[in-house]
This record gives C-alpha cells, sequence and structure tokens, in this order.
C-alpha cells in the first residue's frame, strides 16, 4: 500500500501525519519547540530547533506507523505564515532567530512610509500595513544584525518563511538544497505582486531587500525536489506541494468554490473566503 506524508509546522509546534490510499491516518507525531520573548512584542523561534523537531517527528510518525520511508509516494508542507529566517547556505545554520508572525517590533519602520509607499504596497500586494508580514521583518533583520549583513555581502544568505527552511534541509540542505517557495506563502511577505505572482521590484526597493536571497516563487502543487537520503526520510521521495496554514485549511475544508470560506481557531482566529480566480480588492480593509 502506497501512504503520503504531510508536515505541519505551526507557531507552537511541528506535526508529521502520515494517510493511507483512504484519508485515514496511519501515524502520526508532534513536538512543541520554545517561543523565544526577549523584549515586549518581540516572538522569536529557533530555526535550527524547529528543522531538529521536524526529523524527530518525521522518525517518530513512521515508527509509530511501523512504516519506512520507502513507503511514501511523496510528501507535503504546511506551514506557519509570514514568520522568516535568513540562513548560511554554506554552514546551514540560522543567522538569526527567526521572527515570528505575531512579532510587532518593526512598527516604527513601517509608520515612516510615505503614504504613496503604503499606497503601492497595498495596491500590489492586497495586503496591510502591518508588523504582521514578513517585509519589514527581513529589513530589520539585514540592518540589526551583522551577521546578516556579511552573509550578504559574501553571497551566502538565504532568507524565506518556515516552509522555504524546511524544503531547503530536507532537499538537501548545504549539500544542494532548494531554495523556493510558493504563492500563498510568498503572498504574505509584502514583496510579492500579486497580478505577476512574483517578487516586485518597487517594493523590494521599498523595503531594502535584495532579491538575490529570496528564494524562488512557484505553485503551491508541483514536484519541487526529492527528499536528500541522507535526510530522515533515509531514501528520495518528492516533495510536492507546499501551502501556508490557512490557504492549507481551506482545501481541507473543500472550499473550492467561489463564496465558499472557513473559519479556523488555533493560535488566531483566521477566515478565508474563496473569491475566484480574478483579483478582488476591498474596499472595507480586508486582505486580497
Amino acid at each position: 500500500m502506497s501512504y503520503i506524508g504531510s508536515l505541519d509546522q505551526g507557531t507552537s509546534s511541528t506535526r508529521f501525519m502520515i494517510f493511507d490510499k483512504a484519508g485515514r491516518v496511519v501515524g502520526q507525531h508532534q513536538l512543541e519547540h520554545r517561543q523565544i520573548l526577549p523584549n515586549a512584542g518581540w516572538v522569536e523561534h529557533d530555526a535550527f530547533e524547529i528543522w531538529q523537531r521536524a526529523q524527530d517527528v518525521i522518525a517518530g510518525a513512521l515508527k509509530q506507523a511501523d512504516l519506512l520511508g520507502s513507503d511514501l509516494v511523496g510528501i507535503g508542507i504546511t506551514n506557519q505564515r509570514e514568520t522568516i529566517a535568513i540562513w548560511d547556505k554554506k554552514t546551514g545554520h540560522p543567522l538569526s532567530n527567526a521572527i515570528v508572525w505575531q512579532d510587532t517590533r518593526t512598527g516604527d519602520f513601517l509608520s515612516a512610509l510615505t503614504p504613496e509607499q503604503c499606497k503601492t504596497i497595498t495596491f500590489k500586494t492586497g495586503l496591510a500595513i502591518a508588523p504582521y508580514f514578513s517585509g519589514s521583518k527581513i529589513n530589520w533583520l539585514i540592518n540589526n544584525v551583522p551577521a546578516i549583513q556579511s552573509a550578504i555581502i559574501d553571497g551566502r544568505a538565504l532568507v524565506g518563511t518556515i516552509d522555504s527552511w524546511l524544503l531547503w534541509n530536507l532537499s538537501g540542505g548545504v549539500r544542494g538544497g532548494v531554495h523556493a517557495t510558493d504563492v500563498t506563502n510568498a503572498s504574505r511577505t509584502l514583496l510579492m505582486n500579486l497580478e505577476t505572482l512574483s517578487w516586485d521590484e518597487e517594493l523590494l526597493k521599498i523595503f531594502s531587500v535584495p532579491i538575490e536571497i529570496l528564494p524562488e516563487i512557484r505553485s503551491s502543487s508541483e514536484i519541487y525536489a526529492y527528499t536528500d537520503p541522507a535526510g530522515p526520510f533515509g531514501t528520495s521521495i518528492p516533495i510536492a506541494g507546499i501551502l501556508g496554514d490557512q490557504q492549507a485549511a481551506m482545501v481541507g475544508q473543500v472550499c473550492f468554490d467561489r463564496g465558499e470560506s472557513k473559519t479556523t481557531y488555533g493560535t488566531g482566529n483566521f477566515a478565508l473566503l474563496n473569491t475566484g480566480t480574478e483579483i478582488v480588492r476591498s474596499k472595507n480593509g480586508l486582505l486580497t
């Protein structure tokens, strides 16, 4: 029998689940990670700890199901969105703690943006001007962590949301890991243009983010890479899908048609509505 695996990396824990062809859960394992709170309004995670937890839950679920990695036909990744990590592609080590979506330290930077810049950002991204999103977090890390500045100059720095960090490690890390993300995660950075589904030069300039350190944006459903046989699966299997956690919940609730919506109660409360294939810009402060 063939199985598929789902790696769910959330704000407070990481979980791996294995499903059979009928959609039944045959194995799962979940572990929490630390919440690092160095200052008021600051929330950080240790990206290396998250990677360790990912390896441990994969091993735990396979053991519970009495399966080998080779029994899986593919895996997918879903993740906490907006949380940003920057790492050294030569050593594989994070260059700082990851800044979590809940973190509000970049409020002053965003308050200093001009009205024209705010208008440009909102129109191109469909998002609000808020420290919640990744762009200002990347800007803060570049400007406040000397190790990141040096790594960018030396061409060693890679940045990404947690899906990118996990994908890079699962596909080999320093041994040729793939640096990519999907459109749902990229759309939450304040750096992706909703119309082109690509990194936007004007937005990158506003946030002073060099495009060279960003992951390639891909669709949510495709084979991104194959797992490294030296990794937790012990074999090469396709990593065939990535979705931000709230969009993944939409798929899980089968909200495939325009007008269908879901609400998820987790670390926060998130309501999403399927507006179809055309961009619908809110006139009342909702995100697009």
